[in-house]
């Protein structure tokens, strides 16, 4: 009699290493490409652990663990941006490595014992899934609250703004109308669900995918609203410059390593060029990075192959110079004069993006005027654009 228990228990390592190179390098489980392998791997081990105590006729069954296991695993690919298809295609790799490993050892053992350790392989598993699932759309519902309660926070700001400022009110209106019909409609849908009694896990996935669209909806809704209270702060001559010297290259590293796995996940090579940066410069750090920030976004956004490039380097005793160059779509030459404008959008399809709100630029250029530099732009269709920032090494106080 063949103990499956024993040899689930040897075979543990060999199937979680099988399986996180299976999941690694599956196009359908897009969300692991810049995951570390501790993280693909998560509870796995453990939930191969409680299966083997469920296989031993000589022990207790370990169900707490599979459990807990299971409830954390669902908790962190929620945190890691994991679609739901992803998850339930990573647990039938696992299903399939699991029997790969013991195929052998399946078929030299007799009848029953192949029907148990089946069954409860595929019991085990289920469960996990089920388990997974359950704190996957608990985590899913508390991100939403605090979309919701973060929502409440902007609105309250925005409507202050609008009642004293008319300007760019329709379309505002225009760009928050569909987003926000969405998240209406499907918020009300699912706190109201949420407070009934659990469904089965077969009936739980098309509200995972909504609510997978209203939180995709209440990203971009919050994202354009930032975006344009940050743009009224500096038209009414709120924004604040806090002054400090800094070493613009630990500017740039920050801006870069964020954004670093959005150029990955395109293919994209990044070129810094910071060896004649300036080291010491009199600035404000935060708006210094939205700058290159934003600016660096978007060249990533636009561009589908090839490389991102940025260059730092002083240019006098008293200035210096950001440059940010792709080789992406480019813009028109009849568009450059109106890239900055808030809301303008580049008469080319190819330069549409669902994650663009039309303020970036607009922001960029506002925050580029109160560091007391200047932006410049030179594009060409289907070549590449470069946006080029001159700024005092030393900005000056208004007192």
């Amino acid at each position: 009699m063949i103990d499956f228990s024993k040899l689930l228990t040897e075979k543990t390592d060999t199937i979680v290493e099988r399986w996180v190179q299976a999941v690694s390098i599956d196009r359908q489980i897009e969300s692991t490409d810049h995951l570390p392998r501790t993280s693909v791997q998560d509870h796995i081990p453990q939930v191969l652990t409680a299966m083997a105590t469920v296989l031993s006729q000589s022990q207790d069954n370990n169900i707490e663990l599979l459990v807990r296991a299971s409830l954390e695993h669902g908790i962190l690919r929620a945190e890691q941006g994991f679609d739901p298809s992803e998850i339930a295609r990573e647990y039938r790799l696992l299903r399939q490595e699991i029997f790969s490993t013991l195929a052998a050892d399946l078929q030299s053992a007799g009848g029953t014992e192949v029907l148990r350790a089946v069954f409860v392989i595929n019991s085990v598993v289920d469960e996990a899934i089920a388990q997974c699932f359950r704190s996957y759309v608990d985590e899913r519902l508390r991100e939403l609250q605090q979309l919701q309660t973060q929502m409440t926070l902007t609105n309250q700001e925005l409507t202050r703004l609008v009642r004293a400022n008319q300007d760019n009110l329709s379309q505002l209106a225009h760009e928050l109308k569909t987003p926000l019909n969405s998240i209406i409609g499907y918020s009300e849908l699912f706190l109201r669900s949420s407070r009934q009694q659990e469904t089965e896990i077969r009936d739980s996935s098309p509200k995972i995918e909504h609510i997978q669209r209203v939180l995709r909806n209440g990203r971009q809704l919050l994202r354009l609203v930032n975006d344009t209270l940050e743009l009224s702060r500096s038209e009414v001559g709120k924004m604040q410059l806090h002054l400090v010297l800094i070493d613009v290259r630990v500017v740039i590293n920050t801006a870069v390593e964020v954004l670093e796995p959005l150029a990955a996940a395109k293919k994209l090579r990044v070129v810094i060029e910071c060896d004649r940066a300036p080291t010491q410069v009199l600035t404000d750090p935060l708006r210094l990075q939205q700058i290159v920030m934003n600016l660096l976004s978007n060249a990533i956004r636009y561009t589908e192959s090839g490389t991102v490039q940025l260059m730092c380097e002083s240019i006098s005793y008293d200035q210096w110079l950001i440059a940010i160059s792709d080789t992406g779509v480019g813009i028109p030459p009849e568009d450059h004069p109106r890239v900055f404008e808030p809301f303008y959008k580049v008469n080319t399809t190819s330069l549409h993006s669902p994650e663009s709100t039309g303020l970036g630029l607009a922001i960029v250029s506002q925050l580029v005027k109160l560091l007391q530099g200047k932006i410049d732009l030179v594009s060409q269709v289907g070549i590449g654009s470069t946006f080029t920032v001159i700024l005092p090494m030393f900005v000056k106080t208004s007192d």
